[in-house]
């Protein structure tokens, strides 16, 4: 497995929202009995990265160093301006907080094709429709991240498909039914590709795939 010291590489968990559909700190709530920003950790550490925590909530100090959007109000770019600011790396993985489902392979996969092809801005794509999370990106750009959020833009899709171009490279997007395919990723629960981007921002939410996740593990023991 290549790691952050292998491939200068470093992780990110996009925990700075509001949580206003779920009623409390969406970062806080349980999945499988720990709470959703320890299992992003997790699936962090499982891929072979560290990961710190782009988003001002001081309450999950705890659990990992926290990086404050310097862009508040932002969303996940805010974040994600957050953390390509003070990373010590050349290539930055970022993964919302509420994707419990999604496996590590996938996140080494991304990692590891990024340095391949050196594209400044990987996705992932599913049933050909460009997913905008997890991402790896480049720290080149930053600056272009910048600007948007100056300008009041936050849309990470269209940032995806249009800063490659303005650094006259290309975007990645790797399909994930071919890496299936291929055997480089699976889920450790055999769960479809559909449920690893399946987020929870509501209660209704939380419990559909705290279901999923009991029944499959029960299963799978």
């Amino acid at each position: 497995m290549l790691t952050a010291q292998s491939i200068d590489a470093e992780g990110f968990i996009l925990a700075g929202g509001h949580s206003s559909r779920m009623g409390s700190d969406k970062a806080l709530v349980l999945f499988g009995g720990i709470p959703l920003v320890r299992v992003a950790l997790n699936t962090f550490a499982e891929a072979g990265l560290s990961a710190r925590i782009a988003g001002s909530r001081s309450a999950l100090g705890a659990f990992a160093e926290e990086v404050p959007d310097a862009f508040p109000e932002s969303g996940p770019m805010g974040g994600i301006h957050a953390g390509l600011r003070v990373s010590r790396a050349e290539w930055n993985l970022f993964l919302p907080v509420d994707l419990p489902l999604m496996p590590s392979s996938l996140l080494a996969c991304m990692m590891r094709r990024a340095l391949l092809t050196g594209a400044p801005v990987t996705v992932a794509r599913l049933s050909g429709r460009m997913e905008p999370f997890p991402v790896v990106l480049h720290t080149d750009i930053l600056p272009h991240i910048a600007r948007r959020l100056e300008e009041g833009s936050s849309a990470c899709h269209k940032a995806w498909r249009t800063i490659p171009e303005e650094l006259g490279r290309f975007l990645d997007a790797v399909s994930v039914e071919s890496l299936i395919q291929c055997g480089h990723c699976r889920h450790p629960l055999g769960l479809p590709p559909v449920l690893w981007f399946q987020s929870t921002n509501s209660p209704s939410e939380l419990a559909q795939l705290n279901r999923i996740f009991a029944k499959r593990s029960s299963i799978c023991a």
